[in-house]
């Protein structure tokens, strides 16, 4: 009785072991929702806050935004203020720029917002929107009073 190979009796296994798939797939899930956060950016801006409803928005939109330290930023690249009517200028000849919004934060002097404004009038946009927070409180419970108009909580 020899020692024989049964060569019959192998047979190859048809299936696919999935386990190793899935633990890959849970550590790029798990990568991605850590990482999809922090590749977000954005301006930190305190805007104003106001009763008045949202307006309608055109597609072509620039956002132009000043933080409190007094920064010009169009979109989320920094500019210079002398060189902010320039920039938009140049947008409004490649047709990107056919509505300006523009947000400031709250502690920004008045005069640095009109700067602002006044160069987006000089740079040829006439449509233009201020870009608000909505107020915690409505017109109903604030009252006018006095020669000067101190606003007053409703009791």
């Amino acid at each position: 009785m020899g020692m024989g190979t049964s060569g019959g009796n192998r047979r190859y296994l048809a299936e696919i072991n999935v386990t190793p798939l899935v633990d890959v797939m849970l550590v790029l899930l798990i990568i991605f929702m850590v990482t999809a956060p922090m590749m977000t950016k954005g301006l930190d801006v305190k805007l104003p806050e106001t009763t008045a409803k949202a307006l309608p928005q055109k597609k072509k939109h620039v956002v132009i935004t000043v933080n409190a330290k007094g920064g010009v930023f169009v979109g989320n690249e920094e500019v210079a203020p002398e060189l902010l009517r320039q920039r938009l200028s140049e947008l409004v000849r490649q047709g990107r720029a056919g509505q300006v919004l523009l947000r400031a934060d709250r502690s920004v002097r008045y005069g640095e917002v009109a700067r602002v404004m006044a160069a987006i009038r000089e740079a040829g946009i006439k449509d233009m929107g201020l870009v608000t927070a909505p107020s915690s409180e409505t017109v109903s419970d604030i009252k006018v009073s006095g020669r000067f108009g101190k606003k007053q909580k409703e009791k």
